[in-house]
């Protein structure tokens, strides 16, 4: 028996071409975040395009800033897009329920994060060194 097809989902090419906001009030602030991060990415991705374009100023300007507006467009869209939007939905509820630490907390394990980095760097330099040691000594 073949799966029926859903009803409710829509085709990404119809939702690219909608104006209206999916659940405006919910989850705005990831859904700010989360366009915010696609439209920097969609711009820095047609600034590096415009470096490998053409000499005319329409390949070289007009190229570049069709595909940055695209990219901005689609990341608009995207985040507005029924199934993804309840995913950012999701997502600020569950940020919401987290227990962030107090100030004093957050010094302490940042400290003992850090000595553990310098003293398994320093661990680790004086492997590198033994052995290099070791090795120059076996095959000198």
């Amino acid at each position: 028996m073949a799966k029926e097809k859903d009803s409710t989902a829509t085709p990404l090419l119809r939702d690219l071409f909608q104006f209206g906001l999916y659940k405006r009030s919910q989850g705005r602030i990831v859904r700010q975040v989360t366009f915010a991060a696609l439209a920097i990415l969609a711009v820095l991705g047609s600034m590096s395009l415009s470096a490998h374009t053409g000499p005319t100023p329409l390949w070289h300007i007009g190229v570049p800033l069709a595909v940055g507006f695209v990219g901005v467009w689609a990341a608009y869209r995207l985040v507005n897009r029924p199934a993804f939007a309840d995913f950012l939905i999701a997502v600020e509820a569950e940020l919401n329920k987290v227990s962030w630490p107090s100030k004093s907390e957050l010094v302490r394990s940042s400290l003992v994060v850090i000595f553990c980095m310098g003293f398994l760097t320093a661990v680790l330099y004086t492997y590198d060194v033994a052995l290099a040691f070791i090795l120059h000594w076996i095959l000198a």
